[in-house]
């Protein structure tokens, strides 16, 4: 064999294994995912007993792999297609292949950020938190209406919401609900400290009541400085064995949340939430208090108030008045407004 002919199979060589190597160097460390986007991560699901196509469909779907044939060679080389693993996986911005397959394969998911607040019904609840993970609704209401579920936390199928505490929870998405209803149990334990248990009893209310009281609050008034003086009203109802005639009960039995002025046929439904009929707090909370709320409640402002009234200059705090014909006159300046506004119901 020649020189030349030496000189030229060593550089083809040598050019083959540099393109080689630098296709497999693209293949490992180049950024393939994500990269159209420089500041999106997307969240990757993968059900339990998925298959490699299926995610690959996900990825095609979004557009969250540039070039497919790269991934999947690699894929196919870290035997990904037979170690598919459930679970809510991040890919970030311009990852690599080989960082995400490691990530996929190892089954090294991500925990999310699960927000839930002002949700009105237990219904709503069940909806939208059993829909951000994995188990879905239906695994969650099943649980929530179960008796003995509810009974191993202290609670009924009635007042188990009281558990869930408005906040951002890191939680996976294939949690299993049993694990989850755990969990809420831990943070609701957690948010019970004596102190706050001793506050409830001096008011003479038992945990729960204290949350459906605070959920009476938080739909009258989102006014966090106002909170605990309209508790401190609906308090000494209770201490005089007043009804506690709350509007928003009515419309919690009316279960019409558009409801701007009850009418006083509106104010006779019989429902055991309605509390210009029964003397007491209603069975369940109307809503999910904040933790905030709730503490309002505990902390409640001492004075001699029993009615209030929307401020008739709609700055959406109450005028408080101690006696039934203060409290008459500031209710007509309210209602006029509301006929001057032409809010009829």
């Amino acid at each position: 064999m020649s020189r030349n002919v030496q000189i030229g199979l060593f550089l083809t060589v040598s050019i083959l294994l540099t393109t080689f190597t630098f296709y497999f160097w693209q293949v490992f460390k180049s950024p393939n995912l994500q990269v159209k986007d420089d500041d999106k991560t997307f969240a990757l699901l993968i059900r339990k007993g998925a298959t490699f196509e299926s995610v690959m469909d996900t990825l095609k779907t979004y557009n969250v792999v540039n070039d497919e044939t790269s991934f999947r060679f690699l894929a196919k080389m870290m035997k990904y297609p037979e170690l598919v693993k459930e679970g809510r996986y991040e890919i970030k911005p311009r990852m690599g292949n080989r960082e995400a397959l490691v990530k996929l394969r190892s089954g090294n998911q991500d925990a999310m950020p699960v927000t839930f607040n002002s949700m009105r019904q237990k219904s709503d609840l069940i909806q939208r938190l059993g829909s951000k993970f994995e188990f879905g609704p239906d695994a969650l209401g099943n649980l929530l209406n179960d008796p003995a579920t509810c009974e191993k936390f202290g609670f009924d199928t009635t007042t188990i919401v009281c558990m869930f505490l408005p906040n951002t929870y890191e939680l996976f998405w294939t949690i299993k609900p049993e694990a989850l209803l755990e969990r809420m149990g831990k943070e609701y334990k957690k948010f019970w400290t004596p102190e706050r248990q001793a506050k409830a009893k001096e008011l003479g209310l038992t945990q729960t009541q204290a949350q459906v009281l605070a959920s009476i609050v938080a739909a009258e008034t989102n006014k966090r400085d106002e909170q605990p003086r309209v508790a401190g009203v609906y308090l000494n109802r209770i201490k005089k064995g007043m009804k506690l005639e709350a509007d928003p009960t009515v419309i919690f039995a009316l279960r019409d949340f558009t409801i701007r002025r009850l009418l006083n046929r509106q104010l006779a439904i019989d429902s055991p939430y309605n509390t210009y009929r029964y003397t007491g707090l209603p069975p369940g909370p109307i809503n999910l208090p904040s933790p905030a709320t709730i503490d309002a409640v505990l902390n409640a402002e001492q004075h001699d108030y029993l009615y209030f009234v929307v401020n008739a200059n709609f700055t959406g705090y109450h005028t408080f008045s101690k006696t039934l014909a203060e409290h008459m006159a500031n209710a007509r300046l309210y209602q006029a407004a509301l006929t001057r506004m032409k809010i009829m119901k």
